[in-house]
This record gives structure tokens, sequence and C-alpha cells, in this order.
């Protein structure tokens, strides 16, 4: 079993100091320089895993999700398979990587949009500005290759199913803005779940019929569930 990460490449880890050196300021195993190297170290480290992650995503990305190795993707990224798997302990460990690593290109800004100043009205067309913008192919091919990933790892699977929880709930959210200013006991759980339920099978159908209007379908929708939320009787 390969050693998990802890932030620096195990072939820069310095090298530990003596007495003297670490009471003497100014050597080079003073704390100071001591201190200075941690952070050098550390900071390639994670250039290292940034690296590794972005070769996994270009192999996913390209279609090669059915022949995804680690081995791989280290070729790709220049690194040792062995400095690899000092960074991830598995397959499993790299592509969960990967789905963390895509949460700021569709799920952050959602949850800034539902977060942001405003009532329900403003929030609801920050939200639906970023579901009408058209996603990028690799984000898309993406998906596509995580979906067919989790349908045999389960850890895959549990990543996953987290960051679509976390993406369902901004349309809870939201809903739940649109409760709070007209007042009333509407649950908003089941208008978001709904409502994330479309635009989920809104981008399938447009990955297929570029015809669909996905911006008024999904106005329709959001005006259609908004109109059933109302002042307490």
């Amino acid at each position: 079993m390969a050693t998990q990460a802890t932030g620096a490449d195990p072939a820069n880890t310095p090298g530990t100091a003596t007495t003297q050196d670490a009471t003497a300021p100014g050597t080079a195993g003073s704390p100071r320089t001591a201190g200075t190297a941690r952070a050098r170290t550390s900071a390639k480290g994670e250039q290292t895993r940034a690296r590794l992650i972005a070769a996994a995503r270009i192999l996913l990305a390209g279609g090669e999700a059915g022949r995804f190795t680690t081995r791989n993707v280290a070729a790709l990224s220049g690194v040792s398979h062995g400095m690899c798997h000092y960074h991830f302990a598995d397959r499993s460990d790299l592509i969960v990587a990967v789905v963390a690593d895509i949460r700021p290109e569709w799920i952050t800004p959602l949850e800034e949009a539902v977060a942001g100043p405003g009532g329900y009205a403003e929030r609801a067309e920050r939200v639906l500005t970023l579901l009408t913008r058209p996603e990028s192919p690799d984000l898309a091919r993406l998906h596509a290759a995580l979906h067919w990933l989790a349908l045999n790892d389960e850890r895959v699977r549990v990543a996953l199913e987290a960051e679509y929880g976390r993406w369902r709930s901004c349309f809870v959210q939201l809903f739940r803005a649109l409760v709070d200013d007209r007042g009333g006991d509407t649950d908003p759980g089941p208008l978001g779940e709904a409502f994330a339920a479309a635009v989920d099978g809104i981008a399938a159908i447009g990955s297929l019929d570029g015809t669909v209007d996905a911006a008024l379908v999904l106005r329709t929708l959001l005006d259609s569930l908004a109109s059933t939320v109302g002042p307490r009787r």
C-alpha cells in the first residue's frame, strides 16, 4: 500500500537538523531556514499533485475512462509512477481528487449565485444565467466519464453523490429564499429537488438535441414552481 501524501515530495523532504544547527541562527539548519525549506518542498508537492490531477482530467475528458490507470496519468504528467502513488493511494483516490477539482467550475458559482445579495427574484436571475451558459465540452465529457466510473467504483460513486447533493441543495436554498420573501410554510425541499431534476434532464437532452431552448424551458418551469408558493392562510 502506498503512503498517503503529506504535502511534500519524499525525495525533497529536508533532513533532521542537529541540535547545534537548530540553535545557530543563519545556518542551514536554523529554524528559519528549515521553515523556508519545508515551505518550498510543500509548494513543490502541491505542484506535483496539481500536475497529476490535470493529467487525469485530460485522460478522462479524452474518453480514456475505460483504460484509466495511475501509470498512464503519471506518464502524461511527467511524474514517476511511485511519486503518483505517494500523492494518491490508488486509482480511486485520484479519481475522487478529480471530482473535487471540478467543483469550482459548476457547483461553487451556483452556491455564490444563491447566497448573493437580494431577494428571490435577483437570485433566480443569477441562477438562470448560470444554468443557460454553455458548459465547456471538456467539463461535459468529464462528468460523463465520472458517471461511468461511479457505476463500478463505490468510492467514486459516494464522492460524486455528495457533489450532486451539494449541487441540488442550491435549488432548495433558492426556493427557501422565495418562501422567506412571501411567507408561509411551503416546504422548499420538493420544489428545489424537482427543479434540480429538470435542470439535469435538460442538460442531457441538450447534449443530443441543440434545438431545445433551455433558457425558455427552465424559466417557464421555475415560474410555474414559484407560483405554488404563497403566504400562510
